[in-house]
């Protein structure tokens, strides 16, 4: 069975991940890239789906590890039991790749002499598929279809129920690794692992890329950690960035809310480039605008808000019924079909993304900047359509006041990039629609009776992205529409424990976004929050709130998607960007406001 998702740590190369239980059972990993087929899909379903285990043998079966950590400002995670017969550490590590892509696993011992068993379980194609297991020059080979996965060791191993296994033991400064990698099944063996020489290699990678970090403030080791988490999300090949490295964690145990997140949506991508930039990550922010532009190509009238990570634009959603899905929440779902959906939101991200990777010097496009003055003339001519919004509604579409909001935002930054000389285009023109647009929300998306703005015109739900019209530069933070509207989500929208949730759900009825069933509070939504109590004056009141949120964060720094209050459990894909951004936003604002405890 698989563990809680705060259980879970997180390694991996810059181009797919691992997920790692405490106790020391890998439940997930995908090969080669983050949205490949998993070739252990446990988290997902039981122990038949595919899983690799380490730990001491012996016992009532797997326990947790005593300890665990990320060795510094790395993603070597070492995890550490006490037995009756001594102490073992064991390290897990995916080395940047350079050639076959390799989980390493380094069993070492600390103290007595402690039996250890790994229990190697290979299913490829999401647990579907038994791969045929031989030997080949003392290696072992698991092969089905297109794929092999190579098993390299020192250790004896040996065969029983479709599994392959080992057991040895382990004194005092003894070391013995275990790698796996993978390989076309057409190509040649993939080169013998050298695990110490990786070893040394990735923590090497992960010292020099934290260095850059520019942010030395109170709140240091959670900027760091999520930094860390994104860059990990990161395809390095492409420059495209993932919102999870996982699919179909629920945002409710046992509810239908379970989608793909291992695709790159411009929304997720753009706020995280924005954050790497505020940090000090110029090259991140580079390979990120030239995966932008490769992916829009030629088109941009037709832009899509999600798209693979090498810029692939077709995302077909299918469902492995095999899979009982995770804590038997169903369906599983593959690929995506909020693909094809209109969300205007995401030309304000883009666009302000291309804004500030200007205003921070990185150098000139002349295409990015072509982009976008085409992107603006597209929203020019729809920004007053209905759109299905920042949550990828599956109901009819709405005029929501967060996507009018954000067209704002992107004929402001094009108007500005006009102003500085650095393009031309219809300046006054494009001032007057910014105006036109600001007044037709102010009209249309304000509830003056309440005093906050809506989720859509005309309605009377609220929506916890009408947080970011100040963040945005839509209104000044002293507005009263602004602070009413903060005081109404805080009032109407937040939990018994103070976190906020995105909008209402219906539990057994259709909610507004078209599905069934509640969700838990996002975190993404209560980091807003504290953002906002930060802008309006409310400095402490923001720092309890944000501490709070950190206190969340299971024991390595990781988050989720959401926060199940009644649980008390992280819920949704893990570990999710969009959590992590905005906590490195908010420290931000509250170092330089002076807000933070001791």
């Amino acid at each position: 069975m698989a563990g809680r998702i705060e259980d879970y740590a997180l390694i991996g190369d810059m181009q797919t991940a691992a997920l790692v239980c405490r106790d020391g059972t890998v439940d997930w990993l995908c090969l080669p890239r983050f949205d490949s087929p998993a070739v252990f899909a446990g988290l997902l379903g039981t122990e038949e789906h595919g899983f690799w285990r380490m730990g001491p043998a012996g016992g009532d079966g797997p326990r947790a590890a005593d300890r665990r950590r990320y060795r510094g400002d790395s993603l070597v995670l070492e995890s550490e039991w006490d037995t009756p017969r001594g102490t073992v550490r064991v390290i897990d590590f995916m080395p940047p790749r350079d050639g076959a892509p390799q989980v390493i696993r380094v069993v070492e011992g600390v103290s007595g002499r402690v039996p250890m068993r790994s229990e190697l379980r290979m299913r490829f194609a999401y647990g579907w598929v038994v791969p045929w297991v031989h030997k080949v020059d003392g290696r072992t080979v698991a092969v089905a279809g297109p794929d092999s996965v190579w098993l390299d060791t020192s250790a004896e191993t040996y065969g029983k129920d479709l599994t392959t296994y080992s057991d040895f033991t382990v004194s005092p400064g003894e070391r013995i690794a275990f790698t796996i990698s993978w390989q076309p099944s057409h190509h040649q063996p993939p080169a013998l692992a050298e695990p110490e020489q990786s070893l040394e290699a990735t923590e090497d990678f992960w010292r020099e890329w934290v260095e850059h970090c520019t942010y030395h403030g109170p709140y240091r080791d959670a900027v760091v950690r999520s930094l860390i988490t994104l860059k990990a999300l990161t395809y390095a090949p492409t420059g495209g960035i993932v919102a999870a490295p996982t699919t179909s964690l629920p945002e409710c145990i046992g509810g239908i809310r379970n989608w793909d997140y291992r695709f790159t949506w411009l929304r997720d991508a753009a706020i995280t480039l924005s954050s790497l930039l505020r940090t000090g990550y110029r090259e991140e922010a580079r390979a990120w605008r030239e995966w932008l532009l490769r992916a829009v190509a030629g088109d941009p009238e037709n832009l899509q808000i999600m798209y693979g990570i090498a810029g692939e634009r077709e995302l077909g959603e299918t469902e492995l019924k095999w899979l009982p899905g995770y804590e038997d929440s169903r369906p599983v779902r593959v690929g995506n079909g909020a693909a094809g959906q209109l969300q205007l939101d995401v030309y304000g991200e883009v666009t302000e993304a291309l804004h500030l990777a200007h205003m921070t010097g990185l150098a000139r496009n002349d295409y990015a900047s072509l982009l976008q003055i085409k992107l603006i003339e597209w929203v020019e001519k729809h920004w007053d359509e209905p759109d299905e919004g920042i949550w990828e509604v599956r109901g009819p579409r709405r005029h929501f006041v967060h996507s009018k909001v954000m067209t704002w935002v992107a004929v402001d930054r094009t108007v500005k990039l006009i102003e500085s000389g650095d393009v031309d285009g219809p300046l006054e023109r494009w001032k007057d629609l910014r105006e036109t647009i600001h007044r037709d929300v102010c009209e249309h998306g304000y509830d003056k009776e309440r005093n906050t703005f809506t989720q859509s015109y005309g309605s009377e739900e609220l929506d916890a992205s009408l947080l970011l019209i100040p963040q945005v530069g839509f209104l000044p933070p002293d507005d009263k529409r602004v602070i009413g509207t903060i005081e109404a989500i805080q009032r109407e929208l937040s939990t018994e424990d103070g976190f906020v949730l995105r909008y209402p759900t219906a539990g057994e009825g259709l909610g507004v976004d078209g599905l069934e069933g509640d969700e838990g509070a996002f975190l993404a939504c209560s980091f807003w929050l504290a953002d906002d109590l930060a802008m309006i004056g409310r400095v402490e009141e923001a720092r309890k709130l944000f501490e709070k949120l950190l206190s969340l964060r299971n024991d390595l720094g990781l988050l989720a998607e959401e926060w199940d209050s009644r649980l008390q459990r992280q819920v949704g894909n893990f570990p999710q960007a969009f959590s992590h951004v905005p906590l490195i936003d908010t420290a931000l604002r509250l170092t330089a406001s002076g807000a933070y405890g001791g």
